[in-house]
């Protein structure tokens, strides 16, 4: 039987991590994102300040950020490996800029804004601006940091192989 070292358990966790947070994002541009453009003004803002507070919680933390920690983790105990370091830091940028970058510069300060609204105090009217101000620049950043993300993960991926058929041809 094979032993797997601290090194290769690392990289196979940051791709784990990685691709779970891929997949939450690009899971919620195919569906939830299309779904919500059918509710109401008042019924969507509702429902994202309710999944806004929702999301923080410890699976969701621990992928969205564990999978930064562990690429450059990763990327740094590949350091004297060639290509694989460079893919894996190519992975390490890309979501550390395309996905927690975009999050905490863009939509955390779309969700906070949206937060501090109490939706039942507006009209319909303004709702509808709420609304506006708030669905479009988001929708757009997040489909940024989903396309980064995706990125990251093949690049990861494709390191995990690299490293593999580095490793097998020793």
């Amino acid at each position: 039987m094979m032993e797997l070292s601290t090194k290769q358990i690392t990289l196979y966790v940051a791709v784990l991590l990685t691709g779970l947070s891929a997949g939450l994002f690009f899971a919620w541009f195919v569906s939830v994102i299309p779904g919500t453009r059918r509710f109401s003004d008042f019924a969507y803002l509702e429902t994202m300040q309710s999944i806004n507070r929702a999301i923080i919680n410890p699976a969701f933390i621990i992928i969205f950020l564990g999978s930064a920690v562990l690429l450059a983790m990763g990327t740094m105990q590949h350091y004297q490996s060639g290509s694989t370091f460079w893919i894996l830091l190519a992975a390490t940028v890309t979501y550390l800029i395309g996905t927690i970058g975009v999050t905490g510069m863009g939509n955390v300060p779309l969700n906070n804004a949206l937060e501090t609204f109490q939706l039942d105090k507006f009209s319909l009217k303004e709702l509808a601006i709420v609304r506006k101000n708030y669905e479009l620049p988001w929708n757009k950043l997040h489909m940024i940091r989903t396309v980064f993300s995706v990125l990251s993960f093949a690049l990861a991926l494709a390191a995990v192989f690299m490293n593999t058929t580095t490793n097998f041809n020793q």
